[in-house]
């Protein structure tokens, strides 16, 4: 695992922690968001249907909620009440946000078995172009 990819935060509904290092030899899927994005609105329910169609022993999805570009604390756990059932994290603020230098919500990041980063999608990129990559990978 590329360690300068490597992070540790908080899932957005317990005190419990993932580390990235915990999925090294998976394909993983991290998605980038905010509650008050449009753009968020239309692309995290489809990689909720991609979530519970993809073989999990082989690909690991995770959303992170950017806390630091939330308007309010509480509005990224309302938003995954309602619409995730994929593992969701909370951002420290915008610091993992940052470490992989994203520019905008949605940002979905792609990383292969071996722990290297291989596509960045910003939010214009079609949900295809993203599933495409991701079976490029597997």
């Amino acid at each position: 695992m590329n360690e300068e990819n490597d992070f540790e935060l908080s899932f957005i509904h317990s005190h419990e922690t993932y580390r990235l290092t915990e999925d090294h030899g998976k394909v993983i899927m991290i998605t980038f968001w905010a509650s008050w994005c449009p753009d968020c609105g239309v692309d995290l329910p489809k990689k909720e249907q991609l979530f519970k169609s993809l073989d999990k022993e082989k690909v690991k999805m995770i959303t992170i909620n950017v806390k630091g570009r939330e308007r309010n604390n509480n509005d990224g756990r309302i938003f995954t009440e309602k619409f995730l059932t994929q593992p969701t994290l909370e951002d420290n603020g915008m610091e993992v946000y940052n470490q992989y230098k994203c520019e905008g919500v949605p940002t979905t990041i792609l990383i292969n078995k071996d722990g290297d980063v291989t596509h960045k999608f910003g939010d214009k990129t079609s949900f295809l172009t993203i599933v495409e990559a991701v079976g490029t990978l597997i």
